[in-house]
């Protein structure tokens, strides 16, 4: 669907007014910014929350006693951690769209799921960090989930062959964090030990590309290797934060590109914060229809991307707005659920 720009700035000034009255240090940053309801304001003149924000303050914009979970950033080299917090119709809002865009390559049917991770302790629905979140938020598309690492992080061949000459003759959902694909489905992945191949899976990945770009290898070289080495055929980036949750881009499978939906916006911004055209490099800022208990509506990343000149070639996307990730900024804190 063409995200039409008119439509979604009138819902974001919404978002923006339920903030304002709801989050007394969202209202202060508005204040000093000077914001004025009664101007008419460009997607690109909205006040943004520059992502470190939420590891500093708690920011939440509904009663305490309301708030139904708590979701913790993965940061590795900071003991602060971003944390979002949820009420049911926030997180209720969130499973939904993020069902409507995960279904458009899984289908409606909950398919056999292979989780390229431990089994984790995933007890607690209310608090939890963003690793546990995401395996728990795609877990819902899939059935008769199936961890494949041991407690060593070794895939364990048996288990994994006991799901494989069940449902390898079927469509089946894959789900790992980039980094931990690459590791065990590749660089330590044995295929003689296996009797079937991967050929029915579709697999959704994501985060974890700070340590790719230190091995040298970028989301092409990702696909083919894994096409070779397991033959898996269907494969799916995606990028999303644990301060914009249930709010992904998914990878457009004709054109390789991260493309934005009906509930999402992407901007591109310089070191000043000039907005900047497509086919330049800044910071990544993301806009989000969904967050309604917290103000994530609108974030200053500290990822560097760029749009991508839509000329419709692509017959999937011709209508969305496109973009790719370049990495994080150099001078950035790691962070991110596969780097856990």
């Amino acid at each position: 669907m063409k995200n039409t720009n008119f439509v979604f700035a009138d819902k974001l000034t919404s978002i923006i007014k339920h903030h304002y009255k709801n989050c007394n240090k969202y209202k202060k940053i508005l204040d000093f910014l000077n914001y004025n309801f009664k101007k008419k304001y460009k997607l690109e003149d909205q006040p943004f929350l520059p992502i470190n924000l939420f590891k500093e303050h708690d920011l939440v914009s509904v009663p305490k006693n309301k708030i139904y979970k708590t979701l913790n950033s993965s940061g590795t080299t900071s003991n602060k951690l971003s944390k979002i917090y949820l009420d049911r119709e926030n997180s209720y809002n969130q499973v939904k769209t993020l069902s409507q865009i995960v279904t458009k390559v899984l289908g409606k049917k909950r398919l056999p799921m292979l989780i390229i991770d431990g089994l984790h302790d995933v007890k607690n629905k209310f608090n939890l960090n963003a690793k546990v979140a995401a395996i728990n938020g795609f877990s819902i598309f899939g059935s008769n989930h199936t961890y494949i690492l041991n407690e060593n992080k070794k895939i364990n061949y048996k288990l994994l062959n006991i799901f494989l000459n069940k449902y390898a003759d079927q469509p089946f959902f894959i789900f790992g964090f980039t980094f931990n694909v690459y590791k065990n489905l590749l660089k330590n992945f044995n295929p003689k030990l296996i009797k079937k191949d991967f050929s029915n899976g579709i697999l959704i990945h994501g985060g974890g590309w700070k340590k790719m770009e230190k091995l040298k290898v970028n989301s092409q070289h990702f696909k083919k290797k894994l096409k070779k080495h397991i033959n898996i055929r269907s494969i799916f980036n995606y990028y999303g934060l644990i301060e914009q949750t249930g709010s992904i881009f998914l990878e457009c499978p004709g054109c390789n590109c991260l493309t934005t939906n009906e509930y999402s916006e992407v901007l591109i911004r310089d070191k000043d914060f000039q907005i900047l055209p497509p086919g330049e490099k800044g910071f990544i800022q993301l806009l989000s229809l969904l967050p309604t208990s917290y103000p994530g509506h609108i974030i200053l990343t500290e990822d560097i991307g760029e749009i991508v000149e839509n000329n419709k070639e692509c017959k999937i996307c011709k209508f969305n707005k496109k973009f790719i990730i370049h990495g994080r900024h150099e001078k950035s804190e790691i962070r991110g659920c596969s780097d856990v």
